[in-house]
């Protein structure tokens, strides 16, 4: 921080001005509403339908695909076409929500609000983006609509920013690249740590070569279905249950405490996995997001949602919710599971899949590989993912630090 202070002191020690978003861009379209003093210029970016943005993927292509949500792929300037464009810009969806975008070189739009900086010796790109992204919340709130919302586009030029001097505006995109950059290679470690995780699960769990039994779960163990309830049923306290979303969002292997709460009177009357039961989620949105096994480990009886299955049996827990993880466990329910608006597994198919079943011994020596990996790659408090919080938070905090300046007194 001395550093950006020594500039400050240096070059602003009086303060820094603050402009509309207006002054200091120029954008990829005139808005409405929007006076002509206010766009007197504009850069036009040609779209493509979101829709459209993956077929153009080409892993090897060097034209970024710049999509109106988080999925960035690539494709090669031949395929682009008429689409492809070039420069540096910081981009917002048309529809959606907030989701602000950096990128510079070539790439292929879908249908965002695209800005570019009017003159860099005044105003840095790489500075705006960051900018934006401390006003996420604030741009947020500028998207209005009942159904697919929409930016106002006026209160976005009319939004102030600083503009401090040259010279500290790099400074501070130096810093802040390099929290980046550090969060990007962690992100990119925690990657190849799951690669490996599911490399030595597949290779641990598939027994190739060995002589183990299989058998199907309906032979090992007995399922019983949960009973509906809704989320407006869950409280902040009272009796544990698991609520099927939640193995999306909230469960991984293994849990012995509980997310969610109901009233014990609504509890009573629904059904529980005891401690030792495997949840499996029974119900989703696409064919690969049934089967999700998580092990309770809780003393207390945990309440489960209809979409879900306790398996009561007398396996490792953990080694059976690290199987139903596996390839070759999905291969075997995806011809069981019905397709619809909503995907599903009754009793019988989830019966009908194979698990080896070597001996405890094995079961727990395997489980304990696996847990070992699972804790690595998933628990926050823990390994590359507490370490990737930890940045992120200290990154966040800088940021906030590094881009709140005093304003020029009449700047």
């Amino acid at each position: 921080m001395s550093r950006i202070d020594e500039l400050i002191q240096k070059f602003c020690p009086e303060g820094v001005p603050n402009k509309s978003v207006w002054e200091v861009t120029i954008w990829d379209k005139k808005f409405n509403g929007i006076e002509k003093s206010m766009q007197p210029k504009v850069i036009s970016y040609p779209y493509v339908l979101a829709s459209k943005l993956k077929e153009l993927e080409r892993m090897q292509g060097n034209v970024c695909l710049l999509s109106t949500g988080n999925y960035i792929g690539w494709t090669t300037e031949e395929l682009a076409g008429k689409h492809l464009c070039e420069g540096e810009v910081v981009a917002i969806p048309w529809g959606g929500q907030a989701n602000v975008k950096y990128y510079k070189g070539k790439f292929v739009t879908a249908d965002n609000r695209i800005a570019t900086s009017k003159d860099t010796k005044i105003l840095l790109n790489k500075f705006l983006y960051y900018l934006f992204l401390i006003n996420n919340d604030l741009i947020e709130s500028f998207y209005r609509g009942s159904g697919i919302k929409h930016p106002n586009m006026k209160s976005v030029l009319m939004m102030k920013i600083p503009v401090p001097p040259l010279e500290v505006q790099e400074e501070i995109v130096k810093i802040l690249d390099l929290f980046t950059e550090l969060e990007a290679e962690l992100e990119a470690e925690l990657e190849a740590r799951k690669t490996q995780y599911t490399h030595y699960r597949d290779a641990l769990m598939s027994f190739e070569g060995k002589e183990v039994e299989w058998k199907t779960l309906g032979e090992l163990g007995d399922f019983t279905r949960g009973k509906r309830f809704v989320k407006t049923d869950i409280l902040s306290e009272g009796v544990p249950c698991i609520h099927y979303g939640e193995m999306y969002t909230h469960y991984k292997i293994w849990a012995k405490e509980a997310k969610s709460f109901l009233a014990p009177e609504l509890a009573a009357k629904l059904r529980v996995a005891k401690k030792g039961d495997v949840v499996i989620v029974a119900a989703g949105e696409t064919i690969e997001d049934i089967g999700q096994g998580v092990a309770w480990h809780g003393n207390d009886d945990v309440v489960i949602h209809d979409a879900c299955f306790s398996f009561s049996h007398n396996m490792h827990p953990n080694y059976v919710s690290h199987f139903t993880q596996t390839d070759i466990f999905h291969s075997q329910i995806k011809k069981y599971i019905s397709s619809g608006k909503i995907s599903s597994i009754n009793a019988a198919g989830l019966s009908k899949a194979k698990i080896p079943v070597p001996s405890m011994e094995e079961q727990i020596r395997i489980a304990s590989i696996l847990d070992k990996f699972h804790v690595l790659i998933n628990d926050i408090s823990v390994g590359i993912p507490a370490e990737i919080e930890g940045r992120r938070k200290q990154y966040e905090y800088y940021r906030n630090r590094l881009l709140t300046f005093k304003e020029i007194a009449n700047g």
